[in-house]
């Protein structure tokens, strides 16, 4: 059976390359499928370029969301790392 989960994170600083490349990091030791989504844009969370690509900045609304086993801790771990980077 596949779990999912979504956390909304409100972003203190912009998402550029050095919180991307964490947040791929982090994804990566996640088994499930992980996205971020800002505004319209939905990418994986293990593409730098991708996450990048969402251009979200400081204040702004981003979406973490997952499906798989581990699906609740990855959401989790992400969500908390997003919140935390300035």
């Amino acid at each position: 059976m596949s779990a999912s989960s979504e956390a909304t994170v409100v972003l203190p600083a912009d998402l550029h390359a050095r919180p991307a490349g964490a947040l791929v990091r982090a994804a990566a030791g996640f088994t499930s499928t992980v996205e971020i989504t800002a505004g319209e844009r939905r990418v994986s969370a293990r593409s730098v370029l991708g996450v990048m690509g969402l251009n979200a900045r400081a204040g702004s609304s981003v979406v973490v969301s997952a499906t798989g086993a581990d699906a609740a801790d990855a959401v989790s771990a992400l969500a908390a790392l997003l919140a935390e980077y300035e």
